[in-house]
């Protein structure tokens, strides 16, 4: 395979950066939009409490599973590069296939549109003012990510401790202020779903909002003492969001019924209204506009680390595997990036966008995680500083509930799904093209 002398980008992020990464990446829009959509979907207290708990349990298996591979080969890419360990280049072509068309310009736009939809609190904009300023926001990050990795991990450390903050606030206001009498934890406690196809999809939703547990991988080449931060910062930050998370769905079920979650388009705005009032909106809305913002920061740090990888490995362009000769950051692919992210927010909603990032990634979560299984068997005498807890149950839960997930996606929504599938698989002839090409140049040139 191209690629044997790696090129590195230089290792400027600590612990508690890397945990900030993760846990700004993971914080965005979901825990503001996706509750309503979960009660709306199950409808009882008992499956929708079941559902952020079960989440919680999936993401920590799969970040306690992951730690092993990232300490193991700490290299920008995450991902991408435990795939290719395990199942070779075809696979991992298809990840960072499906990355560069589905999965990173929609969660760059999701998040983007998130930002420019909550600015109309302050100042009224129209769909297109709205598309504008979410496209200029995926600008604005991207620069500050082309100069420099140390400028971006500084506005993730300062938005992510005050989005955590600003989730605690809510949810002490909530816990103290609210009348629990109008609550859903006043009504009957019902355990049962209303179906169990509607169980499977708001699971989808719930892990749409605990998704970013694995961005951090991405950036792994640029973490300082990677052996020993890497597993700490997966550790320590996925169990921050899960606390915040389980924290903050306590908070909304004390202040509003289910049937106003279940109504509710902006759950989080109407919690804050029930216990601060019309003010409590507005605090709402710049905090959440603060989440996605850290958030869309996050996505731009790690995403374009996995285009590098796959250029300096030979199975992308070359040119994108480019450093910045001062800056020391993938200057190529932040724009390549950034362009996607903005053609895509041109033209889709957010839960177009959303859809589309939960059923393109998890196909591939599910792979890093089996990876585990086949490099414990291929490579016994790697080192490894961090072993998987829980080993071989942890990993196994993952992919137990990936593919619950994903069959019960396929199932209830055969026509999305299905799509999602068939366009991870139009990689393969592209694969096919592209090593027909690159054969032939070798028998004209020769190899490089």
């Amino acid at each position: 395979m191209a690629g044997g002398g790696h090129r590195e980008l230089e290792r400027r992020l600590g612990t508690f950066s890397a945990a900030a990464v993760l846990v700004g990446s993971t914080i965005g829009s979901g825990i503001f939009r996706v509750p309503s959509t979960v009660v709306a979907q199950v409808g009882t207290l008992g499956a929708s409490a079941v559902l952020w708990v079960l989440g919680a349990i999936i993401a920590i298996c799969g970040a306690l599973t992951i730690a092993e591979l990232a300490a193991m080969h700490p290299r920008s890419g995450g991902i991408y590069v435990y795939v290719r360990e395990a199942f070779g280049p075809v696979p991992a072509f298809l990840f960072g296939w499906t990355q560069l068309l589905v999965i990173r310009p929609a969660a760059l736009g999701a998040l983007a549109i998130i930002f420019a939809a909550y600015t109309g609190t302050f100042v009224p904009l129209s769909d297109t003012g709205e598309r504008v300023l979410a496209a200029a926001l995926i600008a604005l990050l991207a620069a500050a990510n082309y100069r420099s990795v140390g400028w971006a991990a500084v506005i993730q450390n300062v938005t992510t401790a005050g989005k955590v903050l600003a989730l605690v606030g809510l949810t002490v206001a909530a816990l103290i202020l609210a009348d629990p009498s109008r609550g859903a934890m006043g009504g009957p406690l019902e355990w049962a779903p209303t179906t169990w196809g509607g169980f499977g999809l708001a699971l989808v939703g719930v892990m749409w909002a605990y998704d970013g547990w694995a961005d951090l991988t991405f950036v792994a080449g640029e973490v300082r003492d990677p052996g020993r931060a890497l597993p700490r910062a997966l550790l320590l930050g996925t169990a921050l969001v899960v606390v915040t998370y389980l924290a903050v769905i306590a908070g909304y079920y004390f202040a509003l019924s289910l049937s106003e979650i279940a109504a509710s388009k902006l759950v989080a705005a109407d919690a804050a209204e029930r216990v601060m009032g019309r003010a409590g909106q507005a605090a709402v809305a710049g905090m959440v506009m603060l989440s996605a913002f850290g958030a869309l920061n996050g996505s731009t740090i790690t995403g374009p680390r996995i285009f590098w990888a796959m250029a300096d490995d030979g199975l992308f362009f070359r040119r994108v595997a480019a450093v910045h000769p001062r800056y020391g950051t993938p200057h190529v692919a932040i724009v390549l990036c950034a362009f996607l992210g903005i053609v895509y927010v041109s033209f889709q909603t957010f839960e177009q966008l959303a859809d589309a990032f939960v059923l393109g990634i998890w196909p591939f979560y599910a792979l890093g995680v089996w990876a585990v299984f086949i490099l414990r068997k291929r490579q016994p005498d790697t080192p490894r500083t961090y072993r998987t807890w829980g080993y071989p149950v942890t990993p196994f839960l993952f992919l137990l509930a990936s593919l619950y997930m994903l069959g019960n996606a396929l199932i209830e929504s055969p026509v999305a799904t299905g799509l999602g599938a068939l366009l991870i698989l139009a990689g393969i002839p592209v694969w096919w093209i592209r090593e027909r090409i690159s054969a032939r140049a070798v028998a004209r040139t020769g190899p490089r």
